[in-house]
């Protein structure tokens, strides 16, 4: 079985740029963080593709794809979100648990590999989400520390807000509930609503805010996709 086919490479430069967004994190480097992880989500992208375009397909590709993603999408946020607690405004009652708190980052990886094995078995998931995609949540909250950092250090956020948004968008990666795929058959209004009105929603959002929208597009998302399971709109 070859090893070094096109996907593959492809798959291993994601899993590189994982594992310097996760070197740059732990100095502190946010944005070069942002940069890698949004090009491993480049090379995510295009490894499919390229695997499908070449009829290349093997259970090796399929996992390593998986591994490469936990690092990219889970590892490298969560070294983000380590160093964000160590900088992040502790109140008085909990000062104490500074010393400790950082490590609940890694819950995020934790439940990014969760999230990864149930998609890979998954057959619901074939044209839509069940629970957030891993690249979604990443470039999430590389965004939000790179570009929300004064925000973050403040006294209006701290510490006790930042473990329990962390528990919120952990659980949200495995929770059972549908969230569309920017995959369009047609271009037609009446099959693709909810996907031009987040699109258009989001270049709304970077034309007014340029690359610090990055955290409200991924929160437009998540919104919008709960409006349209709960009224069950295409």
């Amino acid at each position: 079985m070859r090893l070094l086919t096109p996907p593959n490479i492809l798959t291993c430069c994601n899993l590189i740029c994982g594992c310097m967004a996760t070197g740059a994190a732990f100095h502190g480097n946010f944005r070069w963080a942002l940069a890698m992880i949004v090009l491993g989500a480049v090379f995510d992208f295009f490894d499919g593709m390229v695997a499908r375009l070449l009829h290349i397909s093997s259970p090796i590709g399929k996992e390593l794809d998986s591994l490469a993603d936990v690092v990219t999408f889970g590892v490298a946020p969560s070294a983000m979100i380590f160093q964000l607690f160590g900088i992040v405004h502790y109140p008085d009652a909990i000062a104490c648990l500074r010393p400790y708190l950082p490590y609940t980052a890694f819950i995020m990886a934790a439940f990014s590999a969760l999230r990864l094995a149930k998609f890979n078995l998954d057959t619901r998931q074939a044209t839509s989400f069940i629970g957030l995609p891993t690249p979604a949540n990443a470039l999430f909250w590389a965004s939000l520390c790179a570009t929300q950092l004064p925000f973050l250090v403040s006294q209006r956020f701290n510490a006790v807000f930042l473990f329990l948004f962390l528990l919120m968008f952990a659980m949200f990666l495995v929770a059972e509930v549908p969230l569309f795929a920017l995959k369009f058959k047609n271009l037609s209004w009446a099959n693709n609503r909810v996907k031009w009105v987040f699109l258009a929603g989001a270049a709304a959002c970077f034309a007014l805010m340029g690359l610090a929208a990055l955290p409200a597009i991924i929160l437009w998302y998540i919104a919008l996709s709960l409006v349209a399971w709960r009224f069950r709109l295409e």
